[in-house]
């Protein structure tokens, strides 16, 4: 079975979907694999990109809390492509809400930054089709690699038909469906760092983070729970530290990533407004809010990676309510913190609710959000 999965050039924990696809002629083959299982050989399968050089897990890595920790943007599976943004971790993605205006006029939820993907199956589908990371032509050439796959075909026929690999819309589809179930799996969101753990009782904060949680979920102190809080309990066993709207916090733009990606120095992310579903100029530069969960892991920061330290973050936030000029330091280059690459929109309200913070209580706030690592990556924390 190792040697099978070794020529199929999949991970040996998808060693299990393929159990019923070696079976002899002579002998029934073993039921199907369940489609969380399929999916997960997928996510990790590199022959489904153009170069057979990337996959999904390339830039979601899984020792990384599945995002890229490469730098401020991944590189495609051409080995030169750079992308303008950040990669969003896909943890706890398929919690965010299919993309979609409410009552208020708000837009809230997708996928990518730019809710451009309504659900997370459209998200899977993305990527392969996009010219600058896995790079392949159309649906039909990612079908096609899948056919060359004999597991793969077997699988697919078991679980959703026979034939299904025969028409490239109807299996493409199908392999998105495949992957969207295993990023719906507990392997995604385990709710179970320090955090988790403290409100079941099983874990202690420290002063300091406990300070810091404090911090976070008041009303008066800070501007964190405007944006970073969904339920209406601070003690919420499945918060997911975003409200999932749509801001413009004032980010600068990131030059260095912009000059090694090629774009044109006259031009601006849209954020929003680069959602072809959107034509109204004041969602320009509003970027989804991310949860922040391992979010002390998954560095750089913004969506232009642009903040490599997550203490930094906190200051240029805090920025909005300084008038101290030594405030108003990025603390990672030594200069003031850049404009804003979209100076209109921005969430005001937001930004300058709350008094200014001092070290101690920007460490505290520092302190908790290691707390919201999953356990699995909380080696992590000393790095």
């Amino acid at each position: 079975m190792a040697r099978l999965a070794l020529a199929l050039g999949l991970p040996a924990t998808a060693l299990s979907i393929f159990a019923f696809a070696v079976a002899s002629a002579e002998q029934p083959a073993a039921p199907p694999a369940s489609l969380e299982a399929l999916g997960e050989a997928l996510f990790f399968d590199t022959n489904l990109s153009a170069n057979r050089t990337q996959a999904c897990a390339s830039c979601h890595d899984p020792d990384y809390a599945f995002a890229d920790p490469r730098g401020m943007a991944s590189i495609g599976d051409d080995g030169e492509s750079l992308g303008d943004r950040n990669v969003p971790t896909a943890a706890y993605a398929a919690l965010s809400p299919e993309f979609h205006r409410r009552e208020d006029g708000e837009w809230v939820g997708g996928q990518f930054l730019d809710g451009r993907a309504a659900t997370l199956e459209e998200q899977a589908g993305g990527p392969p089709l996009n010219p600058i990371e896995m790079g392949m032509p159309d649906e039909a050439s990612v079908v096609e690699r899948l056919k060359e796959n004999p597991g793969y075909v077997a699988a697919f026929d078991a679980l959703f038909g026979p034939g299904t690999l025969d028409d490239a819309e109807t299996g493409y589809d199908a392999m998105t469906r495949a992957i969207a179930a295993f990023e719906r799996t507990e392997t995604f969101m385990p709710f179970d760092s320090k955090y988790d753990r403290f409100l079941r009782g099983e874990a202690k904060l420290t002063d300091e983070e406990e300070l810091g949680r404090l911090l976070f979920f008041s009303q008066q102190f800070t501007n964190c729970n405007q944006c970073h809080q969904l339920a209406k309990s601070a003690i919420d066993p499945r918060e997911t530290f975003t409200d999932y709207r749509f801001h413009n916090i004032g980010v600068p733009e990131n030059r260095a990533l912009r000059e090694m990606n090629g774009s044109a120095p006259d031009t601006v992310d849209e954020g929003l407004l680069a959602n072809d579903a959107i034509d109204d100029p004041a969602q320009r530069g509003k970027f989804r809010t991310p949860t922040l969960r391992n979010v002390a892991v998954t560095a750089p920061y913004m969506h232009n990676g642009i903040f490599g330290d997550l203490r930094t973050v906190i200051l240029f936030y805090n920025k909005y309510n300084t008038k101290n000029p030594e405030r108003l330091v990025n603390p990672e280059t030594g200069e003031p913190f850049g404009e804003p690459e979209v100076p209109e929109n921005l969430s005001t309200e937001e930004l300058t609710h709350g008094p200014a913070l001092d070290d101690k209580r920007i460490d505290a706030l520092v302190a908790f959000l290691k707390t919201l690592t999953d356990a699995r990556y909380e080696h992590l924390l000393e790095d």
